[in-house]
């Protein structure tokens, strides 16, 4: 991390800490922020379970969930782990094991004679979030320390709804027991290093911030190509489809960052209200919905879900337009799919026609940005050649140690919003993509069917059905 943060000793409690969300990332990255010595002394990890978990398996899960770790397991993280962490078994129904919790809590800062932070983190399902957040309020645990010395925090997980119907029901429930200041809805698109070098770049690079306007901008395309299929995420995945994913949360995240007005300051008040007012400027699809959104799903799908009626799309591309004048004539475009030819994530500036004098931030695998540029080749001709100029975040800096969910953690425990989606512009999002679900239900017609490992259906036939 660029900046070595200052945190103070919270109580993490971790719902779900035997899942597979926190296996693949919760636990190690906990491992690595202690190995790195990031998260202080007298921090409490709690784990809840809805079965008893003892202290040796727990620590037998968090070694294992180290075992594609790229330095493996560092034992003095391991030992402060194991004396840090215990497990607490909670039934989310029982409101007497939430009184029983809070107790806990208690006694734990009365033992250590310090009201400390509490962070609540979902990694569980998003359908049961709401009976454990409204048992958390109900139980005062909303609330910090008995002493209203400390803060209570909770940390979710997307999809933040199935639509606009239910994110708002998501939002409201939520807001009912915590305030908006203490929310912090999981992107972990956001926290990766090249999305957050995004605003800094368009900043301090002014051969290119000069330029950030539809005058010179003719498309920013955001790509999110995975080459794996759905594995063992059947029942997530029929439920929710590529559009709910990773279009309304990550891609649309990554496209305000890259076309939202720069703010004065740098500040999450205003990058947030920034983000938003882009947002709010998106038109929605409309009209002949099939020319301004592909949907595909790839060969074996529904083979692997056993169900040979299903419409879940594994592709999704689609292109928008901004009321905003300084983006009028640009287009916006997000596309991503799974069981494709390879697997990146990157977005892509284009000041000419196709990817030609194209600017791009990858996001993954191999983080950077490349300058496309026309050159004249040497000789008589005058013929020009297309030349790429590329930087690396792995050339100049050490970057193999850390994961996004580092710095998810380290924001949630210190409190800072700013790589965290507001309430806003997760329903912004959903407002502007509801007449495709509302159009997708309506028919399957235009579902295409892709090879698997193939580049996905053509986007060739996309155009913008309609006039702003």
């Amino acid at each position: 991390m660029s900046d070595t943060p200052t945190l103070q000793p919270t109580i993490l409690v971790i719902f779900g800490i035997t899942g597979d969300l926190s296996r693949r990332k919760v636990l190690p990255a906990l491992h690595n922020l202690c190995r790195d010595g990031l998260i202080p002394e007298g921090t409490k990890i709690i784990g809840i379970s809805r079965r008893e978990v003892s202290h040796e398996e727990i620590m037998g899960i968090i070694q294992d969930s180290l075992t594609n770790n790229p330095s493996g397991a560092d034992q003095e993280a391991l030992n402060r782990l194991a004396a840090w962490t215990s497990m607490f078994k909670l039934d989310p129904t029982n409101d007497d094991d939430y009184v029983a919790l809070k107790s806990h809590l208690n006694q734990l800062e009365t033992n250590t004679g310090n009201c400390l932070d509490r962070l609540f983190y979902l990694s569980i399902p998003p359908q049961v979030y709401a009976p454990i957040i409204d048992k958390l309020g109900q139980h005062g645990l909303n609330q910090g320390c008995d002493h209203q010395e400390a803060q209570a925090r909770i940390m979710i997980e997307k999809p933040f709804g199935y639509d606009v119907t239910t994110a708002e029901k998501l939002i409201t429930d939520t807001n009912r027991v915590f305030r908006e200041d203490q929310i912090f809805r999981i992107d972990h698109y956001l926290a990766k290093e090249t999305a957050q070098n995004i605003l800094k770049f368009r900043r301090h690079n002014p051969v290119f911030s000069k330029q950030w306007n539809s005058s010179h901008i003719k498309q920013i395309h955001v790509i999110a190509k995975e080459k794996i299929g759905i594995e063992n995420r059947v029942v997530f995945y029929e439920s929710v489809g590529a559009m709910r994913d990773l279009v309304q949360s990550h891609l649309m995240q990554l496209l305000a960052l890259t076309a939202m007005d720069m703010p004065e300051h740098l500040t999450s008040d205003e990058v947030h209200a920034s983000k938003h007012r882009f947002l709010d400027s998106l038109i929605p699809p409309s009209g002949d919905i099939a020319k301004q959104v592909i949907r595909g799903q790839y060969d074996s799908y529904k083979q692997e879900v056993n169900n040979p009626d299903s419409n879940t799309e594994t592709f999704v591309s689609l292109v928008l337009k901004s009321s905003d004048p300084n983006w009028h004539d640009t287009e916006f475009k997000m596309t991503t799919g799974k069981s494709l030819d390879e697997k990146l994530t990157q977005i892509i500036v284009s000041f000419g026609e196709g990817d030609t004098n194209a600017l791009t931030f990858r996001i993954q695998p191999d983080e950077g940005i490349d300058v496309n540029l026309l050159i004249e080749e040497p000789g008589y001709t005058n013929a020009l050649q297309e030349v790429k100029m590329n930087f690396s975040y792995s050339q100049y800096f050490d970057t193999s140690e850390h994961d996004a969910y580092e710095r998810v953690l380290v924001d949630g425990m210190r409190g800072d919003h700013l790589l965290f989606a507001t309430r806003s512009e997760v329903l912004a999002a959903w407002q502007l993509l509801q007449p495709v679900f509302d159009y997708w239900h309506n028919q399957s017609q235009d579902l295409v069917i892709y090879p698997n490992n193939s580049q996905g259906p053509s986007t060739a036939s996309l155009s913008l059905g309609y006039n702003i």
